[in-house]
């Protein structure tokens, strides 16, 4: 008689995401997807991991203490994102869990857009493709659509990661900006001399800035870390921009401020309580919003969803994750 099959392990795909990273996670397990990209309930979601051993998230699915108990053969929780606010990490530790991310894939492009956003912000494109589309554009004057200078100006970067280092080139090798920056730890000098970025305290960073990007993780302790008393502090001319996470910025403050001209102009990718925006923000003209797309090339996005499948594989058959976000002492085995 010839020898049983093994058994391959099963692993869920959350969200829909391009076929053939799908094709490549069936060469090595049981898997069901979301070709149809159903936004699925927690309870919806936890009765589809039941049995499975590793799921493919795409960030907006919270894992917690309450499913892990509730899915005892969940081993391994992949991201297609950079972000894991997602995962209650403790509870990953707890039980056994490995946890994911997507880290480096996206740097570039996340930066490219950070900047993308700075500039519309600025030079007030928004503002001014509205006008044109509605018929307003008559005449040329000195003062149409005039707005805030790029180059030459200070940039701010609130969090230096691996993001924030590629915008500060940006700005310092292509715009020759005069670059401060403010995070947890001071880089090593010689990630500072790359980068033509200074270290300074928070205060002077908003005091300071011309335009700010924020590009730090998503903690309690940096819950509304920009919020009425922060904006307060920064020029009336200032440029925010916020590509980090919803919930960093207090979005209702910073919609008082815009409305006000506490500050001039901002450039939004995330919010708070997305895809909920807060209404503020959509009555003001002087905000460029976009619904989250900071790392949306075809290119990037592929190297996300291929490196979340390559930590499921890489997990599931080899015992290691590529990418891991925590590492808990007793790894939950297969069976």
């Amino acid at each position: 008689m010839a020898a049983a099959s093994p058994v391959r392990p099963a692993v869920l795909v959350a969200r829909a995401i391009f076929p053939e990273t799908v094709q490549r996670l069936r060469a090595h397990f049981a898997v069901e997807d979301n070709p149809d990209d159903a936004e699925w309930s927690r309870a919806e979601l936890i009765r589809r991991l039941q049995g499975k051993a590793g799921a493919l998230l795409t960030g907006t699915q919270r894992i917690d203490d309450a499913l892990l108990r509730a899915c005892p053969t969940l081993r391994i929780v992949a991201n297609m994102t950079v972000g894991y606010n997602n995962f209650d990490v403790a509870a990953l530790d707890a039980h056994g869990v490995v946890g994911t991310n997507t880290p480096d894939v996206l740097t570039e492009t996340t930066a490219d857009f950070g900047f993308a956003l700075l500039l519309a912000a600025a030079r007030r494109v928004t503002e001014s493709e509205h006008f044109l589309r509605a018929g307003r554009w008559t005449r040329w004057s000195y003062d149409l659509f005039a707005g805030a200078e790029v180059h030459g100006t200070t940039l701010g970067i609130l969090g230096m990661g691996r993001i924030g280092q590629a915008i500060a080139r940006r700005g310092a090798h292509g715009f020759g900006m005069r670059v401060l920056y403010h995070n947890r730890t001071r880089l090593d000098a010689t990630i500072e001399a790359d980068c033509r970025a200074t270290y300074v305290s928070k205060a002077e960073l908003l005091r300071e800035a011309d335009h700010l990007v924020l590009v730090l993780p998503y903690t309690p302790q940096n819950h509304h870390i920009i919020g009425a008393t922060e904006l307060a502090q920064m020029k009336p001319t200032a440029v925010l921009v916020n590509i980090a996470r919803g919930g960093i910025v207090d979005d209702a403050a910073l919609a008082e401020a815009l409305r006000t001209r506490r500050i001039a102009a901002a450039g939004l990718d995330v919010f708070e309580g997305e895809p909920a925006v807060h209404p503020g923000l959509l009555e003001v003209p002087n905000v460029v919003l976009t619904p989250h797309i900071a790392s949306a090339t075809v290119r990037t996005r592929r190297a996300m969803a291929d490196l979340a499948a390559d930590n499921l594989i890489a997990f599931l058959t080899q015992g290691r994750a590529l990418t891991p976000v925590n590492a808990p002492r007793e790894l939950r085995m297969a069976s």
